[in-house]
Formats: structure tokens, C-alpha cells, sequence
């Protein structure tokens, strides 16, 4: 009795089961792949990254440099260094002091700093690195200095390395001699991994010592380069496969004054010539106030080339148009001075392509790169607008087209999606002919959703688009509260079957902002979130790297009674052939809470046999990938079984589906 009674019980389950999945959980999709024709090639640009010097991601980021201000050139020249055993304010105090020097007037490495050691049981001279130095047990760390003997019998200079409590956990003495300066390397090992650790130096000997450029690099590079970029950083941008990288940003590309703009020729040569200059984020919102944001530009130009190259990206620089940053001064640099900003154009052109006997291709080949960088792209201006930058505009397109016709010149729609600012951009950028516009939206998940379609009804015949800058905001645009939650990602991939969907005027992509250190943010959200030691991508750069790893070369139609898929149902979908792997790739997302069943019936190819999809789901979306859980939302594979012309797949709820399925 008991077993037929659980008999029926289960029986009537199931049914439960089935009824609720046919009438409630399930819906069925009948999805029309057309592999017959293809609409257009998807450019190997189409999915790229967008970095700019913007929450710590250059110095204290992806350059590895662990030295705070290391050649004492911040405004307080002393910012990052203190004297815990001394009264730097008065001269008779018992330990010693040290005291910045200008030796230099104009640009470059203009300071260093007079120490004088009157105890050196005493004194102390400590550095605090990026929000601390993030040290691994084991590692090699590169410590060098320069110095000189001025007066009396310093001979050694100490170098410790501290864990947070103040414990020495590797440490190295380097003896100094000569009144000229001289170039000092060692190596220190430390004996434990700290996440805020520091350095701490002391002196043998009293008298006083010059000392400048101070510097910790780790040994284990990106690509074991000398003092070069941080690996997993590094890593992560690899992993995308971008086809571009654009450079250096954004808004630091403007300046808050044409003063402080970004001047890439001060970003080459030597490194320790190499002006600084305030970050123009260091007190941009009061929410994150960082007055210790500085460029060192160890990370400049020369190196973007370099990283873009590693990268196999085709390097994108943006260059001012004489326009200061509009949501800040808006400076302008009369029409009658522009000529400078326009050569420092034509001169970047020769630094990245130019041969070896011209003036600036003899700058990259001294820099050890004699091979030309075959820069394809350069952008003019940023996010600027109205008729002021459609009048500089006009003056770089000319200068640069008559002189390099072949390079392709990146125009910009200024900050927003929409709105007069928009309008009159695009308007008059179609008419001068641009070849392609930058349009920037950090706007709602709702938004993304909704704006699938945005460039279905764009104009095939007019000027190609770059998405330059986009991201979903969970809260408002510039909210210190934004997340990078799966809402925000799920929503960027949706938007993003429209912009493959129109690879015929949409070729290139990039989410923005790239990078934020944990503790020196002062934007959200961003694609990869690190500490001193740690780094992970956010769903938003799962996405992404689903995409960019999964874009194939041509673009294909997919339909749902004869009409594209963008959100009927809450459903999106794009399709592509890769010609290289012999696959069809759909990709399908589900922004509804519900199972949805989808029925893919191809046509055009024959199709080999079982696939497999790549799944990005989660059913709560508030969740967030975090130090602690850094693969909380990532790809899980699964398989697609091929009957015939047809297969069947259960789309899960808030997903993204890579379905990847062999052809003849």
C-alpha cells in the first residue's frame, strides 16, 4: 500500500512538474538561423579595451612601480615619504632630516632630496607605497636609487622592507661613494606576503647624502620587462583577446586646464625625465578625494604602443584638440594656436610608423623599438562638443589626411547618447564625411535593454560608430554606489547582440572604465576591480570576455518569425560564423526570470554534430564577483545536442548563452 500510494505521489508530480513547465517555468522559442548569407565581416577591432589613468590604474596599478612619488616631483615634495624620528622642521633636531632640492629648473626630474643623517641609530626615512605595497613571500623585488656623497662619511644606505605591523620581512645594505651621482641595484627576497607593506631606510655614517629616484619594482613582469607592468593585470587584458586598445583615456586626455592636459611627448624617452603631473581625478569628486593622485608617466606612451603590441591590439591614441575638459574649465586654445596640438598629431603618427632616420621613428628606435608600431588609428579630442570642436576637428582631419591619407581618424558625439549636444555632433561630423564616431553612454540596465535596437536604423552608407566608452550604472552616472552587479552585466549583454547585430557600421567596442583599485577608486563601476595583490574580473568583464572570445568573422542573421530577437519575451540574439574554428556561434540572452526553451533551426550549412554553449547565469542579480569570490559569476560549459538541422536548448534564467556548433 505504502509503495503504490508513493507511486502515485510521484506520479502526480511529475505531472505537476510538466504542467508547470509547460504553462508557467518554460516557454518555447522558434529561433531561424540563416548561414546562407553573410551580412558583413565582423571587424577584428569590434571588441577592444578602453584604458585611462582613472582609480589608481596606472601608477599603483598597472605600473608595477611600489614607490610613491619616487623622484619627489608631487607639488608637496615630501607626499609619500615621512620621517617618523625626526623634526624635518627644525634643523638641530638630534636624528637628521631630510629636505627636498630643486636642482632643475623647467621639465623633467626636477627634485631630490638632501638627506642629512646626524644619528644613524636614528634616522628614518619611510615610504608608503599605493595604499601600501602589496609584497609576496619568496619574490624578487628590484630596489634602486640614485645618490651622491655631499658632505661627511654616509656609506651606506639600509633598504627594509615592513610588514604592516613594522616587522622587517626582507632587507639589504648598499654601499654609496662619490660626490658624482651614481646608479644603485640590488635584489631583496622577502620572508612573508603582506598586503600594505612599506619601506623603511637608514643610513651608516653621518653627513649628508643626495638621493633621488628611489624605486621597487617585482622582478616578475608582464613579459619579464624591467621595471615594467604589473602580470595579472596584464593577464586579464590578454585573456579578453582585444582587437584594440585606446589610450591613455578619457578625460585625462583633456585636462582640467590645457595646462594639464596629457602631452604624450612628455611620456617618452627616458623615464626618469619624464615629467609628472597631477592627476586631473585626484580631487574630481568630493566622495573620493585623493590629493596623492599623481602621473609619473613610467606608463606613457612608448609603453601603450609596446602593450598593445603584446596584446595583439591595434593601438588607438587619443590626442587633444585644444579643448579643455567642458565638464571643468572648458579652456580653449585660440584657432591661431592650435597649430602645436595639430603637429604634436602628425609627430605621434611618425613616433608609432615613422622609419628610423625621421625625427620621432628615431625616438621610438633609441626607446629599443625600431620596428614601426603600424599604428592604424588616432582619435581627436574626447567627449568634447558643440561648434568649438567641430571647428578644431575640422583642422586635424585636413592636416592629417593630406599628410597620411591611409590613417583612419577617430571624431567624437561628446559625452552623451542623445540630446542637443548629440544631435549637433553627429550632424555635422556626417557632413564633413567623418570615418568613424565615438558615442559614449553610461546610462540604466533599463536603458541597455531597451536601446538593443539603437543602430538598426543607422545609416549603411554613413560614417562607422565606436561604442567608446560604455557601462551599465546601477545607481547614477558618476554614484560612488554603482555595482558590478549581474543586473548591470546581463543588461551590457543584451545591449551587445545589437551592436553585433550591426557590425556593419559598429566596429569597435569598449567597455569604461577598465580598472579601479580597491582602496583608490574614485569611479564606479569598472571591469576589473584589484588590491596590492589581488585582481578579478567582474561579471561586466565576463561578458565582455564571452564576446571577445566568441565573436567569429562574419555576421549572420537570426530571427524569430522572420524578425530579429531583441527582448521579445526577454529574450536578444546574435549570430556569427567563424570561418577560422568551422563553427556557428549564437548568442542568446535571457533577461526574464523564466526557463526558456529555444528551438534553433539552421540553414545555408550543414551542421557536424553536437556543440557545446558557454553559460553566464545567476538567478539573483545583486550578486557580484569579489576578492573572496572572484569566479562567483563565470562561464560554466555545457553541451547542445544537433539533430538533423535543428537543436534544442533550455536558456536559463538571467543568462548569457555562447552556443558554439561545428559546420560542413
Amino acid at each position: 500500500m505504502i509503495s503504490q500510494t508513493l507511486k502515485k505521489i510521484g506520479l502526480i508530480a511529475i505531472m505537476a512538474s510538466a504542467l508547470l513547465r509547460n504553462n508557467t517555468a518554460f516557454s518555447q522559442q522558434e529561433l531561424m538561423v540563416d548561414m546562407s548569407e553573410t551580412i558583413a565581416p565582423i571587424q577584428p577591432t569590434m571588441y577592444g579595451i578602453f584604458f585611462e589613468d582613472i582609480n589608481f590604474a596606472a601608477d599603483g596599478g598597472l605600473y608595477a612601480e611600489m614607490i610613491k612619488n619616487r623622484s619627489f616631483e608631487f607639488t608637496i615634495s615630501m607626499m609619500g615619504w615621512s620621517q617618523p624620528n625626526s623634526d624635518r622642521h627644525s634643523y638641530n633636531n638630534e636624528s637628521g632630516f631630510a629636505m627636498p632640492v630643486k636642482y632643475f629648473e623647467g621639465e623633467g626630474n626636477l627634485n631630490f632630496i638632501r638627506v642629512q643623517v646626524k644619528n644613524a641609530e636614528g634616522y628614518e626615512l619611510h615610504n608608503e607605497g599605493f595604499r601600501g605595497m602589496g609584497i609576496k613571500e619568496g619574490d624578487t623585488y628590484r630596489f634602486t636609487f640614485n645618490a651622491k656623497q655631499m658632505e661627511g662619511t654616509v656609506s651606506e644606505v639600509n633598504a627594509f622592507l615592513l610588514d604592516e605591523d613594522g616587522n622587517t620581512i626582507a632587507e639589504v645594505s648598499v654601499p654609496v661613494s662619490g660626490s658624482e651621482w651614481k646608479n644603485y641595484k640590488v635584489e631583496m627576497v622577502p620572508n612573508k606576503t603582506v598586503m600594505k607593506g612599506s619601506l623603511k631606510l637608514t643610513f651608516e655614517g653621518t653627513g649628508e647624502l643626495g638621493l633621488d629616484m628611489v624605486s621597487l619594482f617585482p622582478t616578475d613582469t608582464w613579459n619579464g620587462r624591467e621595471n615594467g607592468l604589473r602580470k595579472d593585470l596584464v593577464q586579464l587584458l590578454y585573456d579578453l583577446d582585444p582587437g584594440f586598445l585606446r589610450f591613455p583615456g578619457g578625460c585625462i586626455v583633456e585636462g582640467r586646464t590645457l595646462a594639464r592636459r596629457y602631452q604624450w611627448k612628455k611620456t617618452v624617452g627616458p623615464v626618469e625625465e619624464r615629467p609628472s603631473l597631477v592627476n586631473r581625478w585626484n580631487t574630481e569628486f568630493d566622495h573620493r578625494l585623493t590629493p596623492d593622485y599623481y602621473q609619473s608617466f613610467g606608463l606613457g606612451f612608448f609603453e601603450y604602443f609596446q602593450l598593445s603590441e603584446d596584446l595583439g591590439a591595434e593601438p588607438l591614441p587619443i590626442l587633444s584638440c585644444g579643448i579643455a575638459c567642458q565638464f571643468n574649465t572648458g579652456e580653449l586654445v585660440p584657432m591661431d594656436e592650435l597649430e602645436p596640438y595639430v603637429q604634436d598629431a602628425l609627430d605621434l603618427i611618425e613616433f608609432a610608423n615613422g622609419s628610423t632616420d625621421t625625427p620621432w621613428g628615431k625616438v621610438r628606435a633609441d626607446m629599443g623599438h625600431p620596428e614601426p608600431f603600424n599604428m592604424k588609428y588616432i582619435g581627436v579630442g574626447n567627449e568634447q562638443w558643440g561648434p568649438e570642436y567641430i571647428e578644431r576637428y575640422k583642422v586635424f582631419n585636413e592636416a592629417i589626411s593630406s599628410k597620411y591619407p591611409n590613417i583612419i581618424i577617430v571624431s567624437g558625439s561628446g559625452p552623451f547618447p542623445d540630446g542637443d549636444y548629440f544631435e549637433y555632433g553627429m550632424k555635422e561630423l556626417k557632413e564633413i564625411g567623418a570615418e568613424i564616431i565615438d558615442e559614449h553612454y553610461y546610462r540604466s540596465p533599463e536603458w541597455f535593454k531597451e536601446n538593443a535596437t539603437r543602430y538598426d536604423s543607422y545609416d549603411r552608407n554613413g560614417p562607422k560608430i565606436f561604442a567608446g566608452e560604455y557601462a551599465a550604472q546601477s545607481v547614477a552616472i558618476a554614484s560612488p554606489d554603482n555595482k558590478n552587479n549581474w543586473d548591470t552585466a546581463l543588461a551590457e549583454a543584451a545591449f551587445m547582440t545589437g551592436l553585433e547585430r550591426n557590425a556593419e557600421i559598429v566596429q569597435l567596442t569598449s567597455y569604461a572604465p577598465l580598472m579601479a583599485h580597491a582602496e583608490g577608486w574614485q569611479w564606479t563601476p569598472d571591469m576589473i576591480w584589484f588590491n596590492n595583490l589581488e585582481s578579478y574580473g567582474t561579471p561586466n568583464y565576463q561578458v565582455q570576455k564571452l564576446y571577445s572570445t566568441n565573436k567569429g568573422t562574419d555576421l549572420i542573421a537570426v530571427t524569430q518569425d522572420g524578425k530579429n530577437l531583441v527582448g521579445q519575451d526577454g529574450l536578444y540574439a546574435s549570430a556569427t560564423l567563424d570561418s577560422e574554428a568551422g563553427e556557428v556561434v549564437v548568442k542568446v540572452v535571457n533577461t526574464s526570470s523564466d526557463v526558456q526553451e529555444i528551438s534553433l533551426n539552421f540553414k545555408g550549412k550543414k551542421l557536424k554534430g553536437k556543440g557545446k554553449v558557454l553559460v553566464l547565469k545567476e538567478e539573483n542579480l545583486s550578486q557580484e564577483n569579489s576578492f573572496e569570490s572572484q569566479d562567483e559569476i563565470s562561464p560554466i560549459t555545457e553541451e547542445i545536442k544537433v539533430r538533423g538541422s535543428s537543436a534544442m536548448y533550455e536558456v536559463a534564467p538571467y543568462s548569457l548563452n555562447v552556443i558554439r556548433i561545428p559546420i560542413h
